[in-house]
């Protein structure tokens, strides 16, 4: 690998790494960086006590490390990528495989994770006898 090459790698794994922070740094629950709540049926429930359900279910999701999941990826990723580039010698079309199969990697890794999340507080919620619409 050239020293160019290896200095673009670098940067962008610090890059995918500041980015996985932003998603994994907790605002009041993971449903803030992912954008989706539990939709329950709330005919008979006592809000209060819900919220504190839900309270306790996002600390069991928070438990999955979604900034350890997207580092992991994006490290599969550009090792894909450098093969890729390695097998075609940096041919035309695959020059920025690398740097491609890092964020891409990285990327999907990070939805997985955050959808795994979201599945771990429905699962909980439902467990604590909450009908979960969504």
């Amino acid at each position: 690998m050239k020293e160019g090459n290896s200095v673009k790698n670098y940067i962008t794994l610090i890059c995918l790494w500041c980015f996985s922070g932003c998603i994994a740094t907790k605002s009041g629950s993971i449903f803030d960086a992912i954008g989706s709540k539990p939709i329950v049926d709330t005919k008979g429930i006592d809000m209060s006590q819900y919220e504190s359900d839900l309270e306790e279910c996002n600390v069991f999701a928070n438990e999955i490390s979604t900034g350890k999941s997207i580092i992991k990826g994006a490290a599969a990723g550009a090792a894909i990528g450098t093969v890729l580039e390695a097998v075609t010698d940096g041919s035309r079309g695959t020059r920025n495989a690398t740097e491609v199969g890092t964020v891409v990697g990285g990327g999907k890794s990070g939805v997985r994770s955050a959808q795994e999340k979201e599945q771990i507080v429905k699962r909980c919620v439902r467990g604590r006898g909450y009908r979960v619409l969504n």
